[in-house]
């Protein structure tokens, strides 16, 4: 069985009694956890905390629920966070001031035109606190439905959503503030 035909939800449930089937799962999103990674940490740490995450995946296969959406992500996205907050914890003081922010920047200036408004949008994630800013670019960024983020970050949907709409807000006003002031 090469998986291909097989959902998301049935490979992890599979995986309990045969985690080969993560590798399947590997195949499928270890892009967009790359992604996930390199937006938070940067490339060169990616590629090292990419293994750890799918590591943590292997050891976590026997107590995962999937998610509604039948998709992967949410779990592999919450795994990821988990990987990141270590891997901080362990470089506290060895990361550039603009990696703690958790956004790669050249990102920015790709999905956007950035080069006019780079520095209002650094503001304005950097005023979130770092809740809000993970449930916003889970959402934005790695496009997964307010359910999902929540999923990934251990919430319930309805926190998910509030903290979504608080750091859509504040984000907002930051942005009218700077246009007001002229910045």
């Amino acid at each position: 069985m090469t998986g291909e035909e097989v959902s998301d939800t049935d490979l992890l449930l599979l995986s309990r009694t045969r985690p080969e089937m993560l590798g399947v799962v590997y195949e499928r999103h270890a892009p967009a956890v790359y992604r996930y990674l390199g937006r938070r940490v940067g490339v060169r740490a990616a590629e090292d905390l990419l293994g750890d995450v799918f590591v943590a995946a292997v050891a976590a296969r026997l107590r995962v629920r999937p998610h509604d959406s039948g998709s992967a992500l949410p779990w592999l996205y919450g795994i990821a966070g988990n990987v990141v907050r270590s891997y901080r914890r362990r470089s506290l003081g060895q990361i550039p001031l603009d990696k703690v922010t958790a956004v790669d920047w050249d990102a920015v200036d790709e999905r956007l035109d950035a080069a006019s408004r780079r520095e209002e949008l650094r503001v304005a994630l950097a005023e979130l606190t770092e809740a809000e800013r993970e449930v916003l670019l889970l959402v934005a960024w790695e496009g997964l439905s307010p359910a999902e983020a929540a999923e990934a970050l251990g919430l319930t949907a309805v926190a998910a959503r509030s903290r979504l709409h608080r750091a859509r807000t504040r984000a907002q006003a930051t942005l009218g503030a700077m246009a007001q002031a002229g910045l």
